[in-house]
């Protein structure tokens, strides 16, 4: 059971990275894309700390 539940989270990171990685066309831009979704994270966190 546990092995099913670890597959369908990889599978759900997966599918979530996909819109991140479809615009990517050089590793330039893989690198542009993480560096925004980390400034993303980054900015969600700091408004929801207390």
């Amino acid at each position: 059971m546990r092995k099913y539940i670890s597959l369908a989270a990889a599978l759900l990171v997966l599918a979530g990275l996909a819109p991140l990685l479809g615009a990517c066309n050089t590793a330039a831009g893989v690198g542009e894309d993480l560096s925004s979704a980390g400034h993303a994270i980054t900015n969600t966190a700091e408004k929801h700390t207390p």
